[in-house]
């Protein structure tokens, strides 16, 4: 079972009467793509919960040259961002304990997932929430940004 910050603990009990709108993933370098993501993200609900996937998660499922950002780094920015309520850093690869501790109201990802794809949305809809896959902005990702900076665009 996941172990939730006491930050974290503390910001749902605070917020416990909020619709609370839950996402997830890497952040590595923040982009345009996942900004307007976020602040659509954020219109769902009243809060947005954030599930940052930590450094030693990031180089389990991108490769040993990932992140490029640290998650202190990457929590930081999202932290900073308009649209972003809390963020918790977590260690697995999936955030399935983390959104079964969170509880949200609604679960949401980029339009390229399904929302029988997302993972956690057996947790949130048997507890009478909502998933949805939200927009896509195509030609924005981290792995594209990077190989550009490389010269392998």
């Amino acid at each position: 079972m996941f172990k939730l910050s006491e930050q974290a603990k503390k910001f749902l009990k605070e917020n416990n009467n909020k619709n609370v709108v839950f996402t997830n993933g890497c952040f590595d370098i923040l982009h345009s793509g996942h900004v307007a993501y976020l602040n659509e993200a954020k219109k769902q609900g009243d809060l947005l919960f954030l599930g940052l996937n930590s450094d030693q998660s990031i180089k389990r499922l991108k490769g040993e040259n990932r992140p490029i950002n640290s998650e202190k780094d990457r929590k930081f920015v999202l932290e900073n961002l308009r649209s972003v309520d809390f963020v918790e850093v977590f260690e697995e690869d999936t955030p399935y304990e983390l959104i079964d501790a969170v509880k949200p109201n609604l679960l949401v990802k980029g339009g390229d997932w399904a929302v029988d794809q997302i993972v956690g949305h057996d947790i949130v809809l048997a507890a009478g929430g909502e998933v949805r896959s939200l927009i896509f902005i195509d030609g924005y990702s981290t792995t594209g940004l990077i190989s550009a900076v490389q010269g392998k665009k």
